[in-house]
């Protein structure tokens, strides 16, 4: 009997949808035991968000500042577990607050140690360097990543941003407008997550797990878009700045600043992101051999 472990958070409850399907294939399975731990904060935050909220919360997912989670219970940390699927999603170009707090707790670690890993993300489009600062808290805890999925809305990046900043404030996934596509990923795109159950269960039954990945990137479970990660890569650098500057500020310095970032993202999603776009297609005969190599690298676990 293999035992897997679930891991996630969610409020919206989009990701428990993903994790309904991508583990379909191990329920059934009487090979393997699964258990579910659904990380609880000891300050939960609020669903739909409030325009104030949603952005304090900003400094801390940005600069991964890890916030009080309630105690893993003892019938999870008591077992040994032969594979973590680890679920996520990213908040400010950072893993989630919940996760990040999840993986810099001492529970955590004494689960995570010397255990085999996949992380499964859930996000709007920009999941590259938010897997590098995950894979590098697996490193802390001495886990080993075996393998990674990562599934996006596939939306246009301006729409994407519309629709799903809608679906966070007021608490109801519907079409804006009654025009636009339906906000975060798509259903389909999460009934044919099943298909990846199904390789994750392969791998756990042959314990093989050498070529897990590469069969997961043939089917689809990573795709690579370079000009998000270009994007991806400056909105880092720049989060950084705001992060820093907004962090130590408090009440209503702090509320100031906060709306000059929101001012900040508008300019940054309408104007600066189109601005780079075009210069990624302009560029992008020049720069061929550096996007095939960012692509490979971000379908890999290395």
């Amino acid at each position: 009997m293999n035992n897997v472990l679930v891991v996630y958070y969610t409020q919206s409850g989009q990701l428990k949808e993903i994790v309904d399907k991508t583990t379909l294939a191990l329920l059934q399975s009487q090979d393997i035991q699964i258990s579910t731990y659904k990380i609880e904060m000891e300050e939960e935050f609020p669903f739909p968000w409030d325009f104030y909220s949603f952005f304090d919360a900003f400094p801390d997912s940005f600069l991964q500042n890890p916030k009080k989670i309630k105690p893993i219970p003892e019938d999870i940390l008591n077992k040994k577990y032969d594979l973590i699927l680890l679920y996520y999603q990213v908040w400010f170009l950072s893993p989630s607050i919940p996760i990040n707090s999840f993986l810099k707790n001492e529970q955590a670690k004494q689960l995570l140690e010397n255990s085999k890993v996949i992380t499964i993300s859930g996000t709007r489009n920009m999941w590259f360097l938010a897997q590098e600062k995950v894979k590098q808290l697996l490193k802390n805890n001495q886990a080993k990543l075996v393998g990674n999925i990562a599934l996006v809305d596939h939306t246009t990046n301006l729409i994407s941003a519309l629709t799903i900043v809608n679906w966070m404030f007021s608490g109801v996934k519907k079409r804006m407008f009654n025009l636009l596509p339906l906000p975060g990923i798509s259903q389909k795109t999460i009934e044919d997550s099943s298909r990846f159950g199904e390789i994750i269960l392969s791998s756990i039954q042959n314990n093989n797990y050498t070529d897990l990945q590469q069969n997961l990137v043939d089917n689809g479970a990573v795709r690579v878009r370079p000009f998000l990660v270009s994007v991806d890569t400056k909105g880092n650098r720049m989060f950084r700045i705001w992060s820093k500057l907004i962090h130590p500020k408090q009440g209503e310095q702090r509320r100031k600043f906060l709306k000059f970032f929101y001012y900040y993202l508008i300019f940054a999603i309408w104007f600066l992101s189109p601005i780079v776009n075009l210069l990624y297609i302009v560029f992008y005969p020049f720069n061929y051999f550096k996007y095939k190599k960012q692509v490979k690298y971000y379908q890999g676990i290395e």
